[in-house]
């Protein structure tokens, strides 16, 4: 029985479906090998003072509806920053944040009697939230790092 075992174990099954091997490895052979994707760290270090605007212009581009409000600014280890718009009217706005940090950047905008946004922002990945005010009203946008960072930010009326 233990022969019958082992001689069974060493046969190959194989049958033909047709296809052409020889065209299969040559196809196989040609096909380029996919990109390599990785996450270079070092473009998440912040810029100093005199390459911000460059990127600034870099991570918000230009959008169809002119800014209200813009603001932008290098952040030390542990600073917090507010900057307050003048009064808006009402309507629909978008706000786009991005940072660029090696750890995450808090922002929080409000007005006098409410938070409308409280964020963590992973940096690299800009965020834009839709914002409706029903009254004139002025937003503080506050930001905070616990390691050096960028941050950028900017209302725009829809």
């Amino acid at each position: 029985m233990l022969a019958a075992g082992l001689a069974v174990a060493g046969c190959e099954y194989t049958y033909d479906d047709g296809r052409s091997y020889a065209a299969s490895a040559a196809a196989e052979a040609t096909a380029a090998p996919g990109p390599l994707f990785t996450r270079d760290p070092l473009t998440r270090d912040p810029v100093g003072q005199d390459e911000l605007d460059g990127w600034v212009a870099r991570t918000l581009p230009e959008a169809p509806q002119p800014a209200v409000h813009l603001g932008a600014g290098v952040l030390a280890a542990g600073e917090v920053r507010s900057d307050a718009s003048p009064s808006l009217e009402s309507g629909t706005y978008a706000l786009t944040l991005a940072c660029r940090s090696q750890r995450r950047v808090n922002f929080t905008v409000s007005s006098d009697t409410l938070t409308l946004v409280d964020l963590g922002l992973r940096c690299g990945i800009n965020r834009e939230n839709v914002i409706y005010l029903s009254a004139p009203t002025a937003l503080t946008v506050t930001v905070e790092a616990k390691t050096g960072a960028n941050y950028a930010f900017r209302l725009r009326k829809l």
